[in-house]
C-alpha cells in the first residue's frame, strides 16, 4: 500500500497568495494535484495558509491535516503530513509514502503513476527511496519506504524538507522528462 501525501500548506509569499488556491486554467492546484495522485491507495493533504478555503476544495475521500506551523517552512508540513499518514495506519499496512508538492502544476498522473509502478514492482518497497528525475535532475514526487519515515521526520526542518535525509542516500531515480519538466512555480507566470 502506498499513501500519497500532498504538501499544500504554504502561504505562497513569493507567489502573492497560497499556491494551493491558484488556478491556471484546469482548477485549483490543490484539486488538480490530488487528482493526479489518484493512483495512490489513500491520500492525505497538509494545509495551513487559507486553511478553510483550501479544505473546501479537498475531496471527501482525502484526509486533511492542518499544519499550524506552516510559516516555519516545508519541513514542518512534511513532518505533520507523515504523522497524519501514520496515525491513520492502525494496521501498519502502508509500505511507502509518495510525497508531492502543490506547486508543480505540470507534474500529472502520468509522472506519479510511473513512479508508483516502480515502487510497486520492488521486492522491498518498505526500504526504498524512489524519486522522479527530469533530465537527470532529482525532483518530485519522492517516495519514502516506511522503514525511512522516522529518519525523514527527524531530519526535516525549515524549508529544506527531506534534503538532509536524501543527501548521500541511495535513491532510485525514475526519468520523467518525457512527461513533464518538474519545475516548481514560485511566481506567477
Amino acid at each position: 500500500m502506498i499513501a500519497g501525501l500532498l504538501l499544500a500548506a504554504g502561504s505562497g509569499r513569493r507567489y502573492g497568495r497560497p499556491k494551493a488556491l491558484v488556478d491556471s486554467g484546469h482548477g485549483p492546484w490543490v484539486r488538480t494535484s490530488l487528482a493526479a495522485m489518484a493512483g495512490c491507495d489513500r491520500r492525505c493533504v497538509v494545509i495551513g495558509a487559507a486553511a478553510e478555503d483550501v479544505a473546501a476544495l479537498v475531496p471527501a475521500d482525502v484526509r486533511t491535516v492542518v499544519n499550524a506551523e506552516h510559516e516555519a517552512g516545508m519541513g514542518t508540513s512534511l513532518v505533520t503530513g507523515l504523522r497524519g499518514v501514520l496515525e491513520d495506519d492502525h494496521a501498519g499496512a502502508v509500505d511507502a509514502v509518495l510525497v508531492m508538492l502543490v506547486d508543480l502544476p505540470d507534474v500529472g498522473a502520468d509522472v506519479i503513476d510511473r513512479v508508483l509502478a516502480d515502487v510497486r514492482a520492488q521486492a522491498a518497497p518498505r526500504t526504498s527511496v524512489v524519486r522522479a528525475a527530469y533530465a537527470g535532475v532529482p525532483g518530485h514526487p519522492v517516495v519514502f519506504g516506511r522503514d525511512h519515515l522516522a529518519a525523514v521526520m527527524a531530519s526535516s526542518g525549515g524549508d529544506r524538507g527531506a534534503r538532509d535525509f536524501l543527501a548521500g542516500r541511495d535513491v532510485t531515480l525514475i526519468e520523467c522528462s518525457d512527461l513533464a519538466d518538474g519545475t516548481d512555480v514560485d511566481r506567477p507566470r
